[in-house]
């Protein structure tokens, strides 16, 4: 079985208010490194002479904005064991946040309005100037997987035989249907609102490595972007390690259902794989109609219907899933995990995603009274519980006497 690991993006929120915190540098304690800027080794997180707040298996690192913060976990084998280690980071980065009297939700946008500020980093400093309102409004929370590939070429023939079944992990994963006080008419905005950066979105087909890595080098030589980090492609070859990372889904309110996209990520992987080695080739899908996809599946999650990966034509969003769940059977069986992967599957269909307990928790609050912020804060009241829902194992600790403001500048 390949190992796979991943990164969740998460809100530091005030838990009176709900509203996003820009303490980011605090929770790190001056100790910051970029996603973007990760070195080889995950075990040594050194930024000149500091180091990240990490532990023996998450760690905590700074993101463009100060209102967010970063985990990750080490590679796995298992579901289990994934689990696991995806709710001791969001417990590490709670205590952290807790510590200035703040918590942290998964939360993929902020359902309150808020004025952003970006993290003081030269790197930060330059993708603000060059993209101006894009990166000043870019407080969105992904959640990335990555899975062990053999070589870059294995790699390349992964993302060129996956591409067209991504949009369903953007259903699957919707869990942002407000942004900045409003109630957007979709089930994952941070598909839209990341979708802005030009790099972003499905890809075509590369071939080869070296077509890939042609299509990077012409995207820098144009000038547009400043580094390779920001080459954003919905699937991508990680920079840093022997892993495809596959970058759709909306970070999860619940830790069982990102394990769960990280299971399927992972069979994905292993099914392309063995369809490069049988010689079958990729299914010619349009760049455009991937894009079609991607929009209705931020669009309606699993509340409607979504484009089918075999017809591109509009199917209840339910069998959609459900058919993932068929192709990927073989690997999904072979690997102990085809019975985990159906009941999870029906377990979202059922009590629904994200977005639609977000949109829930809304309605209760309003059924009760009429607060002044439309019940958004008691929207992120509910992703707090529903964040650390199931972590365990490490020692709580006290909750700071007095909120620690946010940065003004």
């Amino acid at each position: 079985m390949r190992t796979f690991g991943v990164e969740e993006e998460l809100l530091i929120v005030d838990p009176e208010t709900g509203e996003p915190l820009a303490l980011a540098d605090a929770l790190l304690s001056g100790r910051r490194l970029a996603a973007d800027d990760s070195p080889e080794d995950p075990h040594v997180l050194e930024t000149q002479d500091q180091t990240v707040y990490d532990d023996d298996e998450t760690g905590l690192s700074a993101e463009l904005k100060l209102e967010q913060i970063e985990t990750q976990t080490r590679p796995c084998l298992e579901y289990g064991e994934l689990l696991r280690q995806i709710r001791a980071g969001r417990l590490l980065a709670d205590q952290a946040a807790r510590k200035n009297g703040a918590r942290v939700a998964a939360l993929a946008t902020s359902p309150l309005a808020s004025t952003s500020h970006t993290t003081p980093d030269p790197r930060y400093a330059r993708m603000l100037e060059r993209f101006g309102l894009t990166a000043q409004e870019q407080l969105t929370c992904g959640f990335h997987v990555h899975t062990f590939i053999e070589s870059p070429d294995e790699g390349v023939a992964v993302l060129d035989r996956i591409r067209d079944k991504l949009a369903v992990l953007t259903a699957l994963s919707a869990n942002s249907p407000f942004w900045n006080g409003m109630q957007t008419g979709f089930e994952s905005y941070r598909t839209q609102a990341w979708n802005r950066w030009p790099t972003s979105g499905p890809s075509g087909i590369f071939g080869t490595y070296s077509a890939y890595r042609r299509v990077v080098a012409r995207l820098l030589d144009s000038g547009v972007m400043l580094d390779e980090g920001m080459i954003y492609f919905d699937a991508r070859l990680s920079r840093n390690h022997p892993t495809v990372e596959v970058r759709v889904a909306d970070v999860c309110l619940r830790a069982e259902d990102a394990a769960l996209i990280a299971v399927l990520v992972r069979a994905m992987v292993e099914t392309a794989s063995r369809e490069w080695h049988d010689g079958v080739e990729p299914a010619p899908v349009p760049t455009v109609l991937l894009r079609m996809a991607a929009w209705q599946a931020s669009c309606s999650g699993l509340g409607g219907e979504l484009l089918d990966f075999g017809t591109f034509r509009p199917v209840p969003a339910a069998d959609v899933v459900r058919s993932l769940i068929d192709y990927l059977e073989p690997v999904l069986a072979e690997q102990g995990e085809l019975g985990l992967a159906r009941q999870g599957v029906e377990e979202v269909i059922a009590r629904g995603t994200g977005s639609m307990e977000q949109r829930s928790a809304r309605d209760a609050a309003m059924e009760k009274n009429a607060p002044d912020d439309d019940g958004l804060g008691a929207v992120v009241g509910h992703a707090v519980g529903a964040t650390m829902r199931g972590a365990s194992g490490l020692p709580e600790v006290d909750t700071a006497p007095e909120l620690l403001r946010v940065r003004l500048s």
